[in-house]
């Protein structure tokens, strides 16, 4: 008893602790990309330039906050004609609507290092509530935030008339994240 004792103490010494919440995130290391179907072909894209604001701690989930804002201008397809038509008025209208941005509600712990997000999405003036799953990876006094959700594109406008059915592109789009967040002092 007084061994298992022992080693149980020993381990929670040597176990990497967080020692403050995630302040910032490190854009250059961090994606937000997105995946779907176009004439049943699956593809990827990314945004390159997008801002946020964090205060993400492990420990006390619930008293975490976050939020995203996502430069729509700066979306990468892998085309460059892609690229121009999906900012255009039927797609994102990016004249109109320069930014998408999420907002968290509520974390919450689920299992070690894994946890649900609530929130909300706007793109194009319409906003939603969405909830996903947020896996917490350790990484030293930093740390790895990735997860991913699907949106309905019909439900933010997102592809408007002759693009409104779905036959060419699909109505999920699968957003994919991974970042990077960085202890505070």
């Amino acid at each position: 008893m007084i061994r298992t004792l022992f080693v149980l103490a020993a381990t929670l010494m040597l176990a990497p602790a967080q020692a403050a919440p995630y302040t910032s995130v490190q854009l250059e290391a961090s994606s937000i990309g997105f995946s779907f179907q176009q004439m049943g072909v699956k593809a990827d894209g990314r945004f390159k330039k997008f801002s946020s604001q964090v205060n993400f701690d492990p420990v006390k989930a619930d008293k975490s906050q976050a939020k995203f804002e996502i430069e729509l201008a700066s979306v990468d397809t892998g085309s460059s004609e892609a690229d121009q038509e999906v900012v255009s008025k039927s797609w994102f209208n990016t004249a109109a609507f320069p930014k998408a941005s999420f907002v968290s509600k509520q974390i919450k712990l689920t299992a070690p290092n894994q946890y649900e997000v609530l929130g909300t999405l706007s793109i194009k003036g319409q906003s939603r509530e969405v909830k996903f799953p947020l896996k917490h990876t350790p990484q030293g006094k930093n740390g790895l935030l990735t997860g991913s959700f699907t949106l309905k594109r019909a439900d933010y406008a997102i592809g408007e008339g002759m693009w409104a059915k779905f036959d060419v592109v699909a109505n999920d789009i699968q957003v994919n994240f991974s970042i990077t967040a960085l202890a505070g002092k």
